[in-house]
């Protein structure tokens, strides 16, 4: 058989293309290359000789793992799995754009086979009988042009009065609550209506499912709007709603439209379940509507497929008004990529990938159905081809059924960040499961499950499933006492008040939220406010430096709170207790510590002054003792040979830690430095802990006398009926010299008064030297130096 040279060349450069771009591992060569496309994502000038194939693809490969490479780590988004049909499916756009430069006649033919093949497959595939089709980008494209035929339809005289005509009987669109949010929106401003022109029904709220339309409602808005002198229009019913997957009473809905006139439309992803062998009777009322949106690249991954609408029209004329079909051979070829996929595939292997996704839905629900603190809700537990599951526990006192309705509003929002982040969770760890986060009305913040729109996506399998379940089991017991232990975190913090305040945030998923409050007394507000943050800052980075299981954090990037430590998700094994105690010693260590800081500078200065003062005095002293004549330089030393005299200047020591300036006559006499007890003499804390050991777990045997909290030297002592002990061993100690060697931090000082009085004091070099002879190293003495 002949094939076209062009056509083998389309398919071999896809291929070429496919491989590039696919190559998330491919390194680039060194260079000037690597170079080019190091500063790929700035805009510049058209090259003016131009580029080949292959440098241009990979600037589009580098495009696209651009943010990973900036990272350098492979990013965490789920990625399409392109199989060989997803080829099919591009193949299609790149044989499109071959085949609409073929000679009209020829392009008329091939253009018309495509859409009859493809209309006939879809039509008979989805039972769908006599039905024809609209092929569009936009999924919300086809409900659009059904709604200008519907209007073309209802009103005559519409193709030649315009909207004119529409001001005497005013058409009314009608949409559930639970419909796909902005597609009321969207169609009256495509349509050019008002927004009074759209009806949003509510939903059951005593019989059936809270996801379905009120059809008795829907019924009495009808009646209330022709009364009104409006025009019923059209309906729209979901076979599956965007959240909960719940499906309306689509027969008792197309009965209502046949009595007052109305196009009925239906959308929704369980209408793929129209391929099946067995589709329950609520799934098969579909069928009878006047039109249906399908999507089949979602539910068998085939990618840029574009949507189609289903629908029933006996006058060609309005359908070609309406923009349903169209004159020109081109628009034709959208149907292209699904017409080559549709082949590809056959009707089995369709029928099967739909049917695999219904399987793992089944297989699921009835895992989940074994886990604790799992509610899951389903329309129909034998065919819901979506899940939707939650974390839920009881935190009052009073039983609620698991229900929203028995839980306080704040225990609601705390209930919604659980399972928020639990949603979260699980899309990081198994991102081939293709869960979501939804926010519905009635059950507040779940985790769906809708493999019919991503499992032939993303390639979800069984084991993907049990990936999934496993996690939960997981992270569940987790959450369960993490939620039983946060009232035990409130009052733990309660009774460090008021140096630690307890924050109120119901949106975070974690224990708690507490701000460490400074005691200084006197400082103006935004003093006070800088104190606030720096404390905390440096009090965060300590606490994420322990070895703990424990995260601690900033919270949510823009989250109410600022200056505060958000603590995460914690074990049932966690002492609460020994946590908010180590938080408070913590932030008093820090507190005091920058306290200390501020007072040992002032401290100092005043020290030195005083030195300075008390020296000068017992040179004028030693000056009227001595006389003017032992004061010169040769006269002075013969005289001091011939009658040495005893000096009455004594040395000075500076304590650091009582700040106090002591003369040195006792040590030289007792040859030992006296004064107020060294920071050596109370205990410190240990700075480590047993192999093995983590911080705030509660001992096995219960005998943890000796608190962990030791390990990180805070300014406390924790006594078992939890009262607190100040200890002074808040910084590292401070080591004391011995008469033998008091080289020691405290005595850096005395040296640098000495030499600012350096030249009162020359003179009497010699003579100390000589009159007070001291070991080696004692150089505490500071009447000659």
């Amino acid at each position: 058989m002949m094939v076209d040279s062009t056509l083998t060349q389309v398919g071999k450069n896809l291929s070429e293309a496919m491989r590039i771009l696919g190559d998330g591992q491919r390194e680039l060569e060194v260079g000037t290359e690597r170079q080019r496309f190091s500063r790929s994502s700035i805009p510049g000038p058209l090259q003016g000789d131009g580029q080949d194939v292959a440098a241009i693809l990979h600037l589009v490969h580098n495009l696209i793992h651009e943010e990973e490479e900036e990272e350098d780590k492979p990013s965490q988004h789920r990625m399409q799995n392109v199989g060989e049909q997803g080829h099919m499916a591009l193949l299609g756009h790149s044989l499109a754009a071959y085949i609409s430069v073929l000679d009209r006649e020829r392009l008329r033919k091939l253009t018309t086979r495509i859409l009859s093949d493809t209309t006939l497959w879809l039509c008979r595939l989805f039972r769908y009988e006599n039905g024809s089709a609209y092929f569009h980008e936009d999924d919300r494209d086809g409900l659009v042009k059904v709604c200008r035929l519907v209007i073309n339809a209802r009103y005559e005289e519409y193709a030649s009065e315009g909207y004119a005509v529409l001001s005497f009987k005013q058409p009314v669109i009608y949409q559930s609550a639970s419909g796909r949010p902005g597609l009321g929106q969207h169609l009256c401003s495509q349509l050019g209506l008002p927004l009074s022109s759209l009806c949003t029904v509510p939903c059951n709220t005593i019989f059936g499912s809270q996801h379905q339309m009120d059809v008795a409602l829907l019924d009495k808005l009808i009646k209330e709007d022709i009364e009104a002198g409006k025009l019923p229009l059209l309906l729209i019913a979901n076979a599956g709603t965007p959240g909960a997957g719940h499906t309306d009473k689509l027969a008792r809905l197309k009965d209502l439209c046949d009595q007052y006139s109305m196009w009925f439309h239906v959308e929704g992803v369980n209408l793929a379940t129209l391929a099946l062998g067995q589709v329950t009777s609520a799934i098969m009322a579909a069928n009878r509507s006047d039109s249906m949106t399908l999507t089949p690249g979602q539910w068998l991954g085939l990618p840029a497929v574009t949507a189609v609408t289903l629908y029933r029209h006996e006058d060609p004329a309005l359908s070609l008004a309406a923009g349903l079909t169209s004159s020109q051979p081109v628009a034709k070829l959208r149907a292209l990529p699904l017409w080559l996929s549709l082949q590809y595939l056959g009707h089995n292997g369709i029928v099967q990938k739909i049917k695999h996704a219904a399987t793992l839905s089944q297989q699921l629900l009835q895992k989940l159905k074994t886990l604790a603190s799992i509610k899951t809700s389903v329309e129909d537990e034998l065919s819901s081809p979506v899940v939707l599951f939650k974390f839920s526990q009881e935190m009052s006192a009073a039983s609620s059924g698991g229900s929203v309705d028995g839980y306080c509003a704040g225990e609601k929002e705390v209930l919604d960040a659980f399972n928020r982040w639990l949603g979260e969770q699980l899309v990081q760890l198994v991102p081939t499961s293709g869960v979501d986060v939804v926010e519905l009305e009635d059950e507040g913040t779940c985790v769906r499950f809708s493999p019919l729109l991503t499992a032939a996506v993303l390639g979800t399998q069984q084991g993907d499933v049990e990936a999934l379940v496993e996690k939960l089991s997981e992270l569940v017991p987790v959450m369960s006492s993490t939620m039983c232990l946060r009232q035990d975190f409130r009052e733990e913090t309660h009774r460090h008040s008021p140096s630690l305040i307890y924050m109120e945030e119901p949106s975070w998923p974690g224990l708690g939220v507490v701000r460490y409050e400074p005691q200084a007394e006197g400082m103006d507000e935004s003093r006070r406010k800088q104190e606030l943050e720096k404390i905390n800052t440096e009090l965060l980075k300590k606490l994420q430096d322990l070895d703990t299981d424990i995260t601690f954090s900033t919270g949510p990037e823009f989250g109410t709170e600022e200056d505060c430590i958000f603590v995460g998700m914690v074990t049932e094994d966690v002492d609460v207790s020994e946590l908010v105690d180590t938080i408070a010693a913590l932030g008093r260590d820090i507190e005091e510590s920058g306290r200390l800081l501020e007072n040992m500078t002032e401290v100092v200065r005043k020290g030195i002054l005083e030195a300075e003062i008390q020296l000068q005095k017992a040179n004028e002293e030693k000056l009227m003792e001595e006389g003017v004549i032992r004061q010169l330089p040769l006269v002075g030393s013969v005289l001091n040979w011939f009658s040495p005299v005893q000096s009455s200047v004594k040395g000075r020591t500076f304590n650091l830690a009582a700040g106090s300036l002591d003369s040195t006559e006792v040590t030289y006499s007792t040859k030992a430095q006296t004064g107020r007890p060294s920071l050596q003499d109370t205990p410190s804390s240990s700075s480590k802990k047993l192999p093995g050991q983590r911080l705030f777990r509660r001992s096995v045997a219960g005998s943890d006398s000796f608190s962990e909290t030791s390990s990180i030297g805070q300014a406390e002592e924790i006594t078992r009926d939890g009262s607190t002990t100040p200890s002074r061993s808040i910084h590292p100690p401070i080591s004391q010299p011995a008469p033998e060697d008091l080289h020691s931090a405290s005595n850096v000082f005395p040296e640098k008064i000495s030499e600012s009085s350096e030249p009162m004091q020359r003179q009497e070099e010699a003579e100390v030297a000589s009159e007070e002879r001291q070991p080696e190293g004692q150089e505490m003495e500071q009447s000659g130096r």
